[in-house]
């Protein structure tokens, strides 16, 4: 397959890729036999540029149809977009699976006396880079809250990765392994998160948001940082100007109005600090947890989160397709539903594969431009902080793919 690179562009963090081709994108009618009235005056409501309540959202997740909500999600999508999908080259390395909690959805985590327990020195996180060096942007990391680790480890391990590697993003660190450090040295989330960013901390992943709200929080990870204590460590970090992501994990034993509250209080924080860059749901997996109760999401319900996703955060940029969660299958059709992000290369991964995914690890972008374009997407590889972008054709048609028809 020949290959040409159409196009260099760049953003600043605030457009985020944004084109905002309102014109020339087709309009959608709502004049569908059977609509409920009040669904169609939601959704008039949303193509008006309108923002939605909780309730709304709920009503729309709930009675909508699955093709309408994801044709109006995509429509979204496309005012900001256009056919533009997002990919970028990246690398998760998890330093450690030595965790003192012991979350019941958590298939990674193990005891420091286990087995198969591990924690990666500076030397050999380094010599999990080198094979990648001169194909990556980002390494991508989190792992388990060590009990012996303080910020010396963290400020060591960016500082050596900026100096072998000094063009690479470093996106790592969730909310609750912040509040760890916090706790262990006793310094404010303020002052770590300032002296990370110093050492070469360029973003914070999204991860650990679970559901927010404490009552779920308190079933499924009790001991983590609270709802309100993630939302104060992404605000800090936005306050730093570090840009960070944020996070679902739904399928678990939450309700339909409690992930609308999630969403909500996401919306709420990025009106206030316009920090957060893209958001990821993603469904629970089972396999090796302790959640026996988990409802679990069928691929109806994935693709129905990934559109009311896109239709109540209208002021974060970015829905991402997490295809090491879902698979490229769902991943794909999550394309066709309202997301313009898929996560990347990855090349090494062991939170989501413990837990059960099956997605593969030895894909070059390649591969991703042909998932990309499988769907009518042009395929955009950026980097972290979405300022910088290569746009990839193939000097074939694409073959777009149908709606599929969804399984209950």
């Amino acid at each position: 397959m020949s290959r040409q690179s159409v196009t260099t562009w760049t953003t600043t963090r605030e457009e985020a890729g944004q084109i905002n081709q309102r014109g020339g994108i087709p309009t959608i009618s709502l004049n569908a036999h059977g609509m409920d009235d009040t669904v169609k005056q939601i959704l008039e409501k949303v193509l008006q540029g309108c923002r939605i309540t909780t309730s709304e959202g709920e009503v729309l997740f709930n009675q909508c149809d699955l093709p309408t909500l994801g044709a109006v999600a995509q429509h979204l999508k496309a005012r900001r977009f256009g056919d533009n999908i997002f990919y970028n080259r990246n690398l998760h390395i998890n330093q450690t699976n030595i965790c003192v909690l012991s979350c019941r959805f958590c298939a990674f985590r193990r005891g420091r006396k286990s087995s198969d327990a591990y924690s990666l020195s500076i030397e050999e996180y380094i010599s999990r880079i080198i094979p990648f060096e001169h194909y990556i942007s980002e390494v991508h990391t989190v792992g388990g809250l060590h009990p012996d680790w303080g910020l010396d480890y963290y400020e060591e391990l960016f500082k050596a990765v900026k100096h072998r590697f000094p063009n690479l993003f470093i996106k790592a660190l969730s909310a609750v392994e912040i509040k760890h450090l916090s706790q262990l040295t006793g310094l404010s989330i303020e002052t770590v998160l300032s002296k990370l960013n110093e050492a070469g901390l360029d973003t914070l992943p999204g991860g650990g948001a679970e559901i927010l709200v404490d009552e779920v929080r308190d079933k499924i990870c009790k001991g983590k940082e609270s709802s309100q204590e993630y939302l104060d460590i992404h605000k800090e970090a936005h306050l730093q100007g570090i840009p960070t992501n944020c996070t679902m994990l739904f399928g678990t034993v939450e309700s339909v109005s409690q992930r609308l509250t999630h969403l909500d209080k996401l919306r709420k924080l990025q009106d206030e600090t316009k920090g957060f860059q893209c958001f990821v749901p993603y469904p629970f997996l089972p396999d090796s947890s302790r959640l026996l109760e988990a409802q679990l999401a069928t691929s109806n319900e994935i693709l129905r989160m990934i559109a009311i996703s896109r239709i109540m955060l209208d002021n974060i940029p970015h829905i991402k397709a997490y295809r090491m969660n879902l698979g490229d299958n769902i991943a794909s059709l999550a394309l066709l539903h309202g997301a313009d992000d898929i996560d990347g290369t990855v090349s090494h991964e062991e939170i989501m594969h413990l837990a059960g995914s099956n997605a593969p690890l030895e894909d070059r972008d390649t591969n991703l431009i042909t998932l990309i374009e499988s769907i009518g997407g042009v395929a955009v590889e950026r980097n972290t902080d979405y300022t910088q972008f290569n746009n990839q054709r193939t000097n074939r048609p694409s073959r777009r793919k149908g709606l599929p028809v969804a399984h209950s």
